[in-house]
């Protein structure tokens, strides 16, 4: 399962909005990523067509299983990373944005590795 970092950018948007307004809509997300209103458009589109998402004709979007579990997984690796260099001293605002590039290239085992030695040291 395969995406690419700005889909995974996508879903993972979609779901922290969710968690904290409830609905989603492409606006919610173009002034999350702060992003264009048709970059969103076609990533919905093509988040779509890949059975990840569903857009009901309110246009509320909801995360289909599929781009669920990649939304949390990617949002379950920012968080522990930028925890864990705010822990080492880092920056909150460099360590979110930092975060937000290793989450997408950690390997599952390098991930898991971080996981259980955080979970021993808390």
């Amino acid at each position: 399962m395969k995406i690419r970092e700005s889909a995974e950018n996508y879903l993972e948007t979609i779901l922290m909005i969710k968690n904290s307004k409830g609905a989603v809509r492409s606006i919610d997300i173009v002034r999350e990523l702060e992003v264009s209103k048709p970059s969103v458009s076609i990533a919905m589109k093509n988040l779509k067509e890949n059975g990840y998402i569903e857009i009901n004709s309110a246009g509320e979007i909801t995360l289909l299983p599929p781009g669920k579990e990649i939304a949390e997984r990617m949002y379950e690796r920012h968080t522990l990373i930028s925890d864990w260099l705010i822990n080492l001293g880092v920056s909150p605002e460099t360590a979110v944005k930092d975060a937000c590039r290793i989450e997408h290239v950690i390997s599952a085992e390098s991930f898991d590795a971080m996981k259980k030695h955080a979970a021993k040291n808390k």
